[in-house]
C-alpha cells in the first residue's frame, strides 16, 4: 500500500485529500506557493514546501520545482487533485520516472486522452454518438465554412486541449473571411499561451443542452463500474456552479445506456483510475459524447454522499494495484444530493474579489449532517488573486431532490462572509428561481432566466 503522498494542488481539494489520508493512514505531502504560506492546509500535512512565487507558472504548473520536491520528500506517489497539472501527461510521465506512483490514468493513456479530438475519434468509431462536428482539428477557415453549410450555426471553435471552460468561441453567425480568420488566430494563440497547443476543432451548438456527466471507476482489470450521473447544467462562462445527482430527466433505461457507452469507451482505451465521461442530452431527449475528464472532479462529493463511496479513496486504492471490491451491482443512489460552488467574486459580475476575509461563519455541519463544506477559508485569510477564486463548496443531501434544496438553502445563509464579495446571492437566487425547482433547466440557464439581476435584487 502506499505510505506516503504529495498532493500536487493547493485549496480545498488538498484538505479533501488530506482527509482521506489520513483515515487509511496514509502520510501526506503539500506544495505551496508564496501566497499560500498561510493557508491552513499546510499545517494539516506531516511536511510542506513551498515551490516558488506566486505566479502558477512559477509554482504550481512548475514541474521541475515539483518533482524535486517529491524526491526530496520520498513520497510513494502523487495525487494531483483538479486543475494545474492533473491532466498533463508531461507532470505524470515525470512523475513516473521518478519512481514514484501516478494517481490516475497512466501517462501514455492520459497522453491521448489531452486531444479531445482523439477521444471524439475513438467515441466515433465505437458507435457512441457525437456531437456533430469535425473529428480531426481544423487547418483553415474552410472547415468551419463547410461545417457551417452542412448543420448550420450556432457553432463552437474549441481548443483541442483546453479544458476549465477556457478556449471556447461561440460563432452564431458566418462572417467574412478577415475576422474569421482573425477569430481562428485568437483562439489558437489562447491555447499556445494556456495549454502549449493551438490546435482547434469546430463543432455544433446543441441547442438548450443539459450537461450529464458519468462518473466511474476503472481498474487495472479494466473492470469499470459507473457512480451514477450529475446534472451540471447550471454553468457561467462554460464553468459549472450548481451541480446535483441523480439528474431529473435521465430515466433507468438511459442512465444504463450512458453506462455502456462509458464502460465501452474506458475499456477501449485501458484506463485506469477514477473519471468522468460528459454528455449533452438535447431536447428531444438524445444523447452526444463531448470529451473525457482524466482526473477528479470538483463536484465529486454529490457522488459520495448519494453512494457511500469515497472516491479519493477508490483512486489511491487503484493505484496502488488494488483491484476494485465493488460491481456494478453492489452501486445503490440514495437520495438527492447537490453541490454549490461558492466563488469569491461579485455575485451580480462574477468579477473575483480578493483580500482578506475579515470576518466568518460557516455552518454547522456537525449538528447539520446532511450538509457538507469544503473549504479552506479562514477568518482573517487571505484570497490571493493569482488563483481560481473557488471560495467554498456546499453540499447538501436529502430524501428527495426538494428536501436536498431547502437543505443547501439553509446552509448558504448560514454563511456569514466579510472583507470580500461572494456569490451566494447568486446562489441562492438560482436555487429560488421557480424553473430550477421545477427540474427545468438547460446551458443556457443563467443567460435566460437573468438570475444575476436577481441576485442584485435580493
Amino acid at each position: 500500500m502506499i505510505k506516503k503522498i504529495l498532493i500536487a494542488n493547493r485549496g480545498e481539494i488538498v484538505s479533501r485529500i488530506i482527509k482521506t489520508c489520513n483515515i487509511m493512514g496514509i502520510e501526506t505531502v503539500v506544495v505551496y506557493s508564496e501566497a499560500d504560506k498561510d493557508a491552513s492546509y499546510v499545517k494539516q500535512a506531516k511536511e510542506s514546501y513551498c515551490i516558488g512565487s506566486p505566479s502558477p507558472i512559477k509554482s504550481y504548473l512548475n514541474i521541475e520545482s515539483i518533482v524535486t520536491v517529491l524526491k526530496k520528500s520520498k513520497a510513494d506517489a502523487v495525487h494531483p487533485g483538479y486543475g494545474f497539472l492533473s491532466e498533463n501527461a508531461g507532470f505524470a510521465k515525470a512523475v513516473v520516472s521518478s519512481g514514484a506512483i501516478w494517481i490516475g490514468p497512466d501517462p501514455e493513456v492520459l497522453e491521448n486522452i489531452e486531444s479531445k479530438c482523439y477521444c471524439r475519434k475513438l467515441a466515433s468509431e465505437l458507435d457512441l454518438p457525437v456531437t456533430p462536428g469535425t473529428i480531426q482539428t481544423i487547418e483553415t477557415i474552410r472547415d468551419i465554412y463547410d461545417l457551417a453549410e452542412s448543420v448550420g450555426v450556432p457553432l463552437m471553435l474549441k481548443l483541442d486541449k483546453g479544458g476549465g471552460g477556457k478556449g471556447i468561441q461561440r460563432i452564431d453567425e458566418i462572417q467574412d473571411s478577415k475576422k474569421m480568420q482573425a477569430m481562428l488566430d485568437s483562439l489558437q494563440r489562447v491555447g499556445v499561451m494556456a495549454f502549449a497547443s493551438g490546435d482547434v476543432y469546430v463543432e455544433k451548438v446543441i441547442e438548450r443542452a443539459r450537461h450529464i456527466e458519468v462518473q466511474f471507476l476503472a481498474d487495472q482489470d479494466q473492470q469499470v463500474i459507473c457512480l451514477g450521473e450529475r446534472e451540471c447544467s447550471i454553468q457561467r462562462r462554460y464553468q459549472k456552479i450548481i451541480e446535483e445527482s441523480p439528474s431529473v430527466v435521465v430515466s433507468e433505461t438511459e442512465r444504463q445506456r450512458l453506462f455502456a457507452y462509458t464502460k465501452k469507451l474506458i475499456q477501449t482505451m485501458r484506463y485506469t483510475g477514477a473519471g468522468t465521461i460528459e454528455y449533452l442530452r438535447d431536447i428531444d431527449g438524445s444523447y452526444y459524447f463531448m470529451e473525457i475528464n482524466a482526473r477528479l472532479q470538483v463536484e465529486h462529493p454529490v457522488t459520495e454522499y448519494i453512494t457511500k463511496i469515497d472516491i479519493v479513496e477508490q483512486q489511491i486504492r487503484i493505484a496502488a494495484g488494488e483491484k476494485l471490491t465493488i460491481q456494478q451491482q453492489d452501486v445503490s443512489f440514495l437520495g438527492h444530493a447537490i453541490e454549490c460552488r461558492i466563488y469569491a467574486e461579485d455575485p451580480e459580475t462574477f468579477m473575483p474579489s480578493p483580500g482578506i476575509i475579515r470576518k466568518l461563519s460557516l455552518p454547522d455541519t456537525i449538528i447539520n449532517t446532511s450538509l457538507r463544506i469544503d473549504s479552506v477559508a479562514e477568518e482573517g485569510g487571505n484570497v490571493p488573486p493569482y488563483y481560481d477564486p473557488l471560495f467554498a463548496k456546499v453540499i447538501s443531501w436529502g430524501a428527495d431532490r426538494q428536501a436536498a434544496i431547502e437543505i443547501l438553502k439553509t446552509g448558504l445563509m448560514s454563511f456569514v462572509v466579510e472583507g470580500i464579495k461572494t456569490t451566494i446571492r447568486a446562489d441562492l437566487a438560482i436555487l429560488n428561481h421557480p424553473k430550477f425547482v421545477a427540474g427545468d433547466i438547460n446551458t443556457a440557464f443563467l443567460s435566460e432566466e437573468h438570475c444575476l439581476a436577481q441576485a442584485k435584487l435580493s
